[in-house]
């Protein structure tokens, strides 16, 4: 087996299921190919700016993404935009055909939150993944959010795209806090696995899902991930998964304790999640 990364020790099948646990990430992506060695250098130089193109205007579906990269110097088709937008799991928030990968197979839930108020932290919370670009790799963030207090009550990465680190991120969030009533995703293939919706079926959580080419309807997340680059990533540029984690593990501390938010009036999310 091909070792994906050079930070995950591969001395048995117990130290690299200690080592994944311990670092909070996916023990399938150790084994995966890396996205660097199956995407061309191009590609990744699109993949680069389509990402920062999108976080700062979530709006733009493929059609305005191929407009926006001939301005950079990249004259490039909208079939190849659209691949490059699924690869990272993109689409935008104007109603049309979706980008995001569903699954034929996988059970579609209903939208359960148009008209609801949210008045209490662990009303509501909802969930997205989103790319990140290293200096000789590619990494998958997904974070869960409480839309009361916008606080991210748990966070995984991987290097790859499947369902195992969204399960375990929701895992994570079950057992430290109160379960939520309502949990909210998108079509993705990710969170339309019953192996993710098992775990909300199970704890008795209604479950929501927005409607294709409705990203508006997950805006909370939207939010967090321009938090997350524009005040972190792009300004860090990590190099490595390790210097991600750590960077990620400091941000998202200092996002929920020591970040006032306008929305909550100047208020930290722990503090509006404790006092609700």
């Amino acid at each position: 087996m091909s070792i994906r990364r050079e930070w995950i020790e591969r001395e048995g099948e117990v130290a690299v299921i200690r080592q994944c646990a311990l670092a909070g990430v996916a023990r399938s992506g150790v084994y995966a190919r890396s996205m660097a060695d199956v995407v061309s250098e191009l590609d990744q130089i699109l993949l680069a700016l389509i990402d920062a193109e999108y976080t700062r205007h979530p709006f733009d579906g493929s059609r305005r993404m191929v407009v926006f990269l001939k301005t950079q110097g990249h004259a490039v088709n909208r079939k190849r935009v659209q691949r490059l937008m699924g690869i990272l799991g993109l689409a935008g928030m104007a109603p049309g055909p979706a980008t995001r990968q569903s699954h034929p197979e996988h059970q579609v839930y209903p939208y359960l939150l148009r008209g609801v108020e949210v008045t209490r932290p662990n009303q509501v919370w909802s969930t997205d993944i989103t790319y990140i670009r290293l200096a000789h790799g590619f990494a998958y963030l997904v974070a869960i959010v409480d839309w009361y207090a916008r606080r991210v009550p748990a966070w995984r990465l991987s290097n790859t795209l499947d369902a195992g680190f969204c399960v375990d991120c929701l895992e994570d969030a079950l057992r430290a806090h109160e379960r939520p009533e309502i949990f909210n995703t998108d079509q993705g293939a990710q969170f339309t696995s019953a192996a993710f919706t098992g775990v909300l079926l199970r704890e008795e959580i209604a479950i929501s899902m927005d409607g294709r080419g409705r990203a508006p309807d997950n805006i909370f997340v939207e939010r967090l991930w321009r938090s997350v680059k524009y005040e972190d990533v792009y300004l860090k540029g990590y190099a490595s998964m390790p210097e991600l984690l750590l960077g990620l593990t400091e941000y998202f501390a200092f996002y929920n304790q020591e970040c006032p938010h306008q929305s909550l009036g100047y208020l930290t999310p722990d503090t509006v999640y404790d006092r609700g």
